[in-house]
């Protein structure tokens, strides 16, 4: 009697390396691009009046408070409404900023001392809603020979608003409300200033924008998966 021979095991299809290679190259170049096209988180800004001084001609951050500078005879200084989240991109105080141009009219009196204020309320995208800011504007101050910078403000800029910390909160009365609130960094609920309210501010802008563009982290982070990726692929085809 003839044996009947096994019958033949099922075949086992081969692995397609090439087609396993390629699903994981789209698989990690998707989240790649996903890495790189993040759009970066904003920071949040505060809406206050900034303080400033005029060094050489241009516009320096005050390194003291308006109820604690004592200005000299001839000085310059500036105050600025805007949304800021530091210092460092706080918006400088626009137009004129010459004292001889502010307080020429002004003649000196023994006992007393000129300080010229440039005061800029800003513009309608950092306004709280429903204020519309005053034009910007100057003013020489003429003081006692010991005032402050605040006592110089408040004898041309009344009336002045503070609150219980000393934060100065309006000048001209603008803002009616708020001092120093913190304004959302969501692209979707903070305004972005328009190109025409900029005019001028060129050569005034902050030392201190890092740009809008994805972060170094996120380029690292995609080389670390595209590294990933080729290792994968190496495998794979190996195994093939």
């Amino acid at each position: 009697m003839t044996a009947t021979p096994p019958a033949p095991a099922p075949a086992v299809p081969a692995r397609a390396p090439g087609r396993v290679a390629a699903v994981l190259t789209a698989l990690l170049t998707t989240l790649a691009v996903a890495l790189l096209t993040a759009t970066p988180a904003q920071a949040a800004g505060y809406r206050y009046w900034s303080f400033w001084d005029l060094t050489d001609g241009s516009w320096t951050y005050a390194t003291q408070g308006p109820a604690l500078a004592r200005p000299a005879d001839g000085d310059v200084q500036g105050f600025r409404f805007s949304v800021s989240e530091n210092s460092g991109d706080a918006a400088k105080p626009r137009g004129p900023r010459d004292f001889a141009g502010i307080c020429g009219a002004t003649a000196p009196r023994d006992g007393t001392k000129r300080v010229a204020l440039v005061i800029d309320s800003g513009t309608p995208a950092d306004a709280p809603g429903g204020e519309t800011p005053p034009a910007a504007r100057t003013a020489c101050a003429r003081v006692g020979t010991d005032a402050t910078s605040a006592e110089a403000l408040a004898a041309v800029a009344k009336p002045l608003r503070y609150d219980s910390n000393a934060l100065l909160c309006a000048i001209d009365g603008y803002p009616r409300t708020g001092c120093g609130e913190q304004v959302s960094g969501d692209p979707a609920t903070t305004p972005e200033r328009p190109a025409a309210d900029q005019a001028g501010e060129s050569d005034e802008a902050g030392e201190g924008d890092a740009g809008g563009g994805p972060s170094a982290g996120l380029y690292v982070g995609a080389a670390a998966v595209a590294a990933l990726g080729a290792a994968a692929v190496w495998r794979s085809r190996r195994r093939g």
